[in-house]
């Protein structure tokens, strides 16, 4: 991971998973009647609500609050997932209850505002208020546009029939409750009689005597075009912010931060769509070493497709260890392979097809009953220790305690070409994945082509191969052992556990610890290996980069909200109880190749380079646009209604 895309990883702290659409209805309701309370409820007397008449008047303010305040956010709430779902979007009632409550929210700060001003000035009245009232239902139909437009992907004018369900519904009681029928009417015919119709759009006297008589039929009006307005300023940076990913991409950014908000915070799969059209196909070895029992039972099963299994949560390969896990007969350990974000599969639909080789993979698998001894070789920082099964080699690299993340693919495929070298014909190269410093510093570690810890590594797996190539091969034993642990993704540990397998050649034990997390904490491994230091000749420790636990957060290694003694104390049981299951197995590895879709070369790179800077200048470009607006709509509003004067 570099460090564009770890900022791009670290965007996801700011989604949350959006409450409940009942939540969000009962904060509405209760706001409204705080806000009435104290809107309506304020006595110039300075007398009490002690007697039972003023608690009734307390309560009538506060309905009154619910009602004219909240009744809008109800509505808005309600309708707008509905009518959005059947104009083909995909708004969540969820989704839409919390956007309704923010929006009412936002109209009662404007009216904070607003009366606050007003009672400072000496000459604005209820009209300047009313003005700035339009002015905030003109904005929250603004942002409801951009919400929608950018979740459901409408095209503007399909998006405003939505967004303006709140904004109509506020209008909509404003004009009956305020009487503006009133101004309709005739001078010398008034309202002597109603109709039915008029009973039910005239109904000031049953409003409370702040908004009574107070607009005019024109204000309407005034509020459509600042609407209009607002809506044309969306359109606007809408444009400019996708334009960048439509020329150098060829996809529409909205459709990136719909599925990435729809993936943290409703754990929607959508974003898999994007993937898929920024994808490319790509052909990755699928590499499988399997252990049986004498008796023709799997013991344990290691299966490494050279894949990254991210992006994050589900999407993609983000939780292939675990599908991996269910496949297997056997104890199943899918470590990392030496790949990078830019072999993340698009879908979590591609990873059937690597399962699907995985398997036949598997089937053409011949097993011997010899090994050799475990060896390890250092060149530069890199570690790689090694153990030959037959003709297959299995290999796990690490450069600990040096900070290090994904292995680039040309990387590893060089690294295994230098193994077959050592006249193997099958070749299960792990990235251990064990010692990073998170989202630290310019540089996160990624082992590239051409870089001194590239060759480095290509020397030790050299090395590694030659060196079990002339080693004698002796009968093989093994011991397994997995606990899925107490913690969970927000833990940093997956749902695979702690997992070990123990061989047992020519009376030498090699550990292999498989921990389900993304990368571990500095100076953990070594800890590891200490305290396996009594029982075992050798071991290495490695995680399975699963992504599950990067939904919510960016950086959650291994030891970093766990305790480590903990851990260490797991691992010590395991390693117990794998060194009591020993038994001879015999051993055999197999590759096959999967074409899938990838993100593809620098496709990543390209991704979170727009994206961080859509965030940093898009944010900016945000505010300065709002500001304008909110300002140029102001200015027309009082120029519009007169109060423009009074105000100067």
């Amino acid at each position: 991971m570099t460090a564009s895309q770890g900022d791009l990883a670290s965007m996801s702290r700011f989604i949350f998973r959006a409450p409940r659409w009942y939540t969000s209805w009962t904060f509405a309701i209760v706001f409204g009647a705080l806000i009435g309370f104290g809107a309506f409820g304020i006595d110039p007397t300075g007398s009490n609500f002690v007697t039972d008449a003023g608690l009734l008047v307390a309560l009538n303010d506060a309905f009154e609050g619910v009602f004219f305040i909240g009744i809008p956010t109800i509505l808005a709430s309600a309708g707008t997932a509905w009518v959005d779902q059947r104009l083909g979007g995909q708004l969540s009632h969820n989704r839409a209850a919390l956007l309704a409550l923010l929006c009412e929210v936002i109209v009662v700060a404007f009216l904070v505002v607003g009366g606050a001003i007003a009672l400072a000035s000496e000459t604005l009245g209820a009209g300047f208020v009313f003005d700035v009232l339009f002015l905030g239902l003109a904005s929250i139909f603004a942002l409801r546009l951009f919400v929608i437009t950018a979740i459901s992907r409408h095209r503007p004018l399909v998006a405003a029939i939505p967004a303006s369900i709140q904004t109509v519904a506020a209008a909509g009681l404003l004009f009956v409750y305020s009487g503006t029928l009133y101004y309709l009417s005739t001078p010398e015919g008034g309202f002597p009689e109603r109709t039915l119709a008029q009973s039910f759009l005239f109904r000031p006297e049953h409003a409370p005597v702040e908004i009574s008589y107070a607009v005019v039929p024109a204000d309407f009006v005034l509020l459509g075009a600042v609407c209009l307005l607002h809506g044309l300023a969306v359109v606007g940076f809408l444009y400019a912010i996708d334009r960048p990913w439509r020329t150098n991409m060829g996809v529409s950014v909205l459709d990136f931060v719909a599925g990435f908000i729809g993936h943290i915070a409703e754990g929607s799969t959508e974003l898999e769509d994007f993937f898929e059209e920024v994808g490319e196909e790509a052909v990755v070895p699928v590499t499988v070493t399997s252990f049986r029992r004498m008796d023709g039972t799997e013991k344990a099963r290691w299966v490494l497709p050279m894949i990254h299994p991210g992006p994050m949560g589900e999407i993609g390969g983000g939780n292939l260890p675990e599908r991996v896990a269910r496949e297997s007969d056997g104890l199943a350990f899918p470590p990392h392979a030496t790949a990078g974000h830019d072999f993340n599969l698009v879908t979590s639909r591609e990873v059937d097809t690597i399962i699907d080789r995985a398997e036949a993979a598997y089937e053409s698998i011949e097993y011997g009953r010899d090994a050799t001894k475990s060896v390890r070789t250092v060149e530069g920082n890199a570690k790689v220790i090694g153990q030959a099964f037959d003709d297959g080699i299995l290999l796990v690299s690490t450069h600990s305690p040096e900070f290090a993340d994904d292995v680039d693919y040309a990387v590893g495929l060089s690294c295994a070409s230098e193994a077959r070298a050592g006249g193997f014909e099958n070749v299960l190269l792990v990235d251990a994945h064990n010692c990073n410093n998170g989202l630290q510093g310019e540089d996160l570690g990624h082992v590239t082509p051409g870089s001194e810890r590239s060759f480095d590594m290509m020397q030790a797996s050299k090395g590694t191969a030659q060196a079990l190539a002339d080693a004698d091969q002796h009968p093989l034993r093994l011991g397994t052992a997995w606990d899925e642990t107490e913690w969970g993704p927000l833990d940093g540990i997956g749902p695979l556990g702690v997992r070990i397998a123990v061989t047992e050649v020519d009376d030498q034990l090699t550990a292999y610890v498989l921990v389900d997390g993304n990368n571990m904490e500095p100076g953990l491994r070594e800890r590891i290996l200490k305290a396996l230091g009594d029982r075992v000749e050798d071991a290495e420790v490695m995680t399975t980069d699963t992504h599950i636990v990067n939904q919510v957060e960016a950086s959650n290694q291994v030891g970093e909200s766990i305790d480590e003694d903990a851990l260490i104390a797991v691992i010590q049981d395991l390693a117990d109880d794998a060194i009591d299951d020993l038994e001879p197995v015999e051993a055999g590895m197999a590759t096959e190749r999967a074409t899938v879709t990838v993100f593809g070369n620098d496709r990543t790179e390209t991704l979170a380079s727009h994206a961080n800077v859509m965030v940093s200048l898009g944010g900016a470009l945000a505010l300065l646009v709002t500001a304008g607006t909110v300002a140029l709509s102001l200015l027309v509003v009082l120029l519009t209604s007169g109060t423009l004067g009074a105000f100067l």
